[in-house]
């Protein structure tokens, strides 16, 4: 080997030295920018759907800096889980990406279930005290039916913190839904979020009012509107009667209505603005 290829070599490796040095001081200082602790976050996609609609905003946050941990919970029609990956002792901020096979079951007391199965699953294995959630469309039935599951168990980790996104809290108004999730007709809301008219499993949630923690659970609850106040699939008036659930109780409640193309509902869990509203919200300083 002659010298000129010795010293190309040689500074090759020393140019790769400083860019990969260069690389991990970048991401320090993104890091920076974020809370870290062990503190999990759960994604819950919607029906008909799968983990890879939760993967969108999962990157954004991986690329920002927030978490290099994401494991997947596989939850068989049975509510049996199976987790895939593995969360190192040093991870911050991990990402559990949750995966239901049967995506598309309407009985609503089953989500918590299953939701509750996943958050044992994960505990089990890897002991945590506070979690974050979030859901998409029916993913959001989730979240709502594991709290009603579990507010009052002390064993459960604490959910501090919850991302709603297109929610269909009030019901679905399309005709072949069972009447028990049906949007109620004429459905209007007061400044509260209290609905003029309920079905049987926004009953059912307004247990929440009675059970939820105080001053224990921060909400963020987004949704779009592409004019008409729907989000093409969702009336806005379904999706803000979150607001009603978890009034007098809750840390603090937000509201974000988002706009545009990527504000339908299919697109707002790959919506750039989504995530960044949904980044900082979970994890900045």
């Amino acid at each position: 080997m002659t010298k000129t290829i010795r010293r190309w070599i040689i500074g090759i490796i020393l140019a790769l030295v400083v860019i990969l040095g260069g690389i991990g001081v970048w991401r320090q200082q993104r890091a920076q920018q974020y809370r870290q602790a062990m503190t999990p976050t759960f994604f819950f996609h919607g029906g008909g759907s799968s983990y890879h609609a939760e993967e969108h905003m999962v990157n954004a946050a991986k690329r920002a800096g927030v978490t290099t941990t994401v494991i997947r919970a596989m939850v068989d029609r049975q509510g049996h889980v199976r987790l895939v990956g593995q969360i190192p002792r040093s991870a911050r901020n991990p990402i559990v990406e949750v995966n239901y096979a049967n995506n598309a079951e309407l009985d609503y007391v089953k989500h918590g279930q299953w939701a509750t199965n996943v958050v044992r699953a994960v505990a089990q294995r890897y002991p945590f005290k506070t979690m974050n959630m979030v859901g998409h469309s029916l993913g959001n039935i989730s979240l709502i039916y594991y709290s009603l599951q579990n507010d009052q168990n002390v064993k459960m980790p604490k959910l501090v913190k919850q991302v709603d996104i297109a929610g269909h809290f009030a019901g679905l108004n399309f005709s072949r839904v069972p009447a028990a999730i049906r949007q109620p007709a004429g459905l209007k809301l007061a400044p509260n979020g209290k609905p003029n008219r309920m079905n049987a499993t926004y009953r059912q949630m307004t247990q929440l009012r009675h059970t939820l923690p105080t001053n224990q659970l921060r909400v963020l609850n987004l949704y779009g509107n592409i004019g008409g106040h729907t989000d093409g699939t969702v009336p806005n008036v379904s999706s803000l009667a979150l607001k009603y659930l978890v009034a007098d109780r809750e840390k603090s409640y937000t509201e974000k209505q988002f706009t545009g193309q990527l504000a339908r509902h299919s697109k707002l869990h790959s919506n750039p603005q989504v995530d960044r509203t949904m980044i900082q919200f979970l994890w900045g300083k």
